[in-house]
């Protein structure tokens, strides 16, 4: 007797839990998404159905006739946050923010709402990790209460599409997307199918309606949005919103964007009274004092198209132990101890890498781009024979393992910033286009030309790194300063 084979309804099938890709057998890799690991089974093999053509929606319409003006972007009342949504935020646009616990999405969400709530169009806030009470007390202490801003504290789908009946808002806001699941669909709150149910309403009623939705998401310990990537497919803009619990900086970043750019950074300042935009950041970077310190050097970074002043500080100590300590802050480990093998080698600064080094940036700033190679290798240097170097002076650029001075995009957006805030010289690689009136720039091709800066004076140091230095001929880099010192 025949064996039946079996039918395609009763062989197992198998879906990817990060995007949701589905197929007949199992693969240690995801073929969508390229996930190891993620590939579960989950019931019967999807039939194979043909789909009849059906009644169009609206008719297709050359692409000229097509009205634009109901996708003007409208300011949601923070100017930083409308930097980074390329104008505000556009009606139907659902936007995805995700960031670390604490560091102030539901703050500034709060905010957002109570400021763009009017008559004409109401904002409905839904919680559903906080009870109502909980989110009035924040709003009484930023100052987010307004008339026609209604809350909600709800964890079921078809509740929160209630809700979008009754208020009839211009924006909804969702905090927070991994908490509402759908009684229809089978899996705790924040599994695959309930985020992609919940997210598939909420961007149809947001379509429907011209309704633009904010969508608060969690991340994983990695950093990354919790959920499946569909996610982030699906919704319009992602914006990550990045800062240590620990400073008072923060930053909103542009992930995708379908209506701008995504190189725009938002900043802002967290503190007891909620969360404010920042202008101007540059000022929480720098450290004012009268007289320059030894170890410290200024540079300019750019986040995104915003540049901003930053304070990279050194400080070198010598040690008796056979592995010397080497710790950072703000900065990455690997360029600072790439910094310290040029500085010994290239440089001729003697001895640098057997004492114990400790480098940091002010203010919670983190400088991650190689143009602040420089700034950094000059904070080392000046730390290690211990001379300060001159007062009102930056330096860009990036240095490579042969000691060359490499250009870096941005020069001269960032020779003007610090013209703006009254700096007068600069320490920059060859060829930097036109220089800002007030600003004396100095072209360096090497890490030899940069050291030159220092200024060529007996340090400050006590009688006992006095003698060592005259025993073992100092950490002073080999060569002429004169040169550079007349022009600084």
């Amino acid at each position: 007797m025949a064996t039946r084979k079996p039918a395609a309804k009763d062989r197992p099938a198998y879906r990817c839990t990060e995007c949701g890709w589905t197929t007949v057998k199992w693969l240690g890799r995801c073929g969508e998404c390229q996930a190891w690991g993620t590939v579960e089974e989950y019931g019967g093999a999807p039939a194979v159905r043909t789909t009849a053509p059906g009644r169009v929606t609206a008719p297709a319409k050359p692409i000229g006739q097509v009205d634009g003006r109901q996708a003007t972007a409208r300011s949601t009342g923070v100017p930083e946050l409308d930097r980074v949504l390329g104008g505000g935020l556009v009606p139907g646009a659902v936007v995805l923010l995700a960031g670390e616990p604490g560091v102030g999405k539901s703050t500034l969400l709060l905010d957002v709402a109570a400021k763009a709530s009017s008559e004409r169009s109401p904002v409905l806030y839904v919680t559903g990790e906080e009870s109502a009470s909980q989110v009035r007390l924040r709003a009484d202490r930023i100052g987010a209460l307004a008339d026609h801003l209604y809350l909600a504290a709800e964890t079921d789908l078809s509740a929160v599409l209630g809700h979008l009946d009754d208020v009839k808002p211009g924006l909804l806001v969702l905090d927070s997307v991994q908490t509402v699941a759908s009684p229809e669909i089978d899996g705790a709150p924040g599994g695959v199918a309930q985020i992609r149910e919940v997210a598939g309403a909420l961007i149809r009623a947001s379509k429907e309606r011209g309704m633009a939705t904010l969508l608060v998401g969690h991340v994983t310990k990695d950093g990354t949005i919790a959920g499946p990537r569909l996610l982030e497919h699906l919704v319009d803009v992602v914006l990550s919103f990045e800062g240590d619990r620990h400073a008072r900086l923060r930053l909103i970043r542009g992930v995708k964007n379908r209506f701008g750019a995504t190189d725009e950074v938002g900043c802002f300042e967290l503190h007891d009274e909620g969360i404010t935009g920042l202008a101007d950041p540059s000022g929480l970077f720098l450290t004012r004092r009268d007289e320059p310190v030894p170890g410290t050097c200024l540079t300019v970074t750019l986040e995104g198209k915003r540049p901003l002043v930053a304070e990279v500080q050194a400080l070198t100590v010598d040690t008796q132990i056979p592995s010397p300590r080497r710790t950072t802050s703000g900065l990455e480990n690997s360029r600072v101890s790439m910094m310290l093998a040029v500085l010994e080698q290239r440089g001729r600064i003697k001895a640098i890498g057997k004492q114990d080094i400790y480098t940091a940036t002010v203010g919670g700033v983190k400088l991650t781009e190689p143009a602040a190679d420089l700034a950094v290798a000059l904070a080392l240097a000046s730390a290690a024979i211990d001379t300060p170097l001159p007062k009102n002076l930056v330096a860009i650029g990036e240095v490579g393992l042969a000691g060359e001075v490499r250009r870096v995009t941005g020069v001269q957006r960032r020779l003007s910033e610090a013209a703006r805030l009254g700096f007068t010289h600069a320490l920059v690689p060859a060829d930097p286009g036109k220089v800002p009136p007030g600003m004396r720039v100095i072209e360096v091709s090497d890490i030899g030309d940069a050291l030159r800066a220092l200024p060529a004076r007996t340090p400050r140091r006590t009688e006992g790194n006095r003698a060592g230095s005259s025993r073992q001929g100092g950490n002073r880099p080999e060569g002429d300063r004169r040169g550079a010192e007349q022009q600084l």
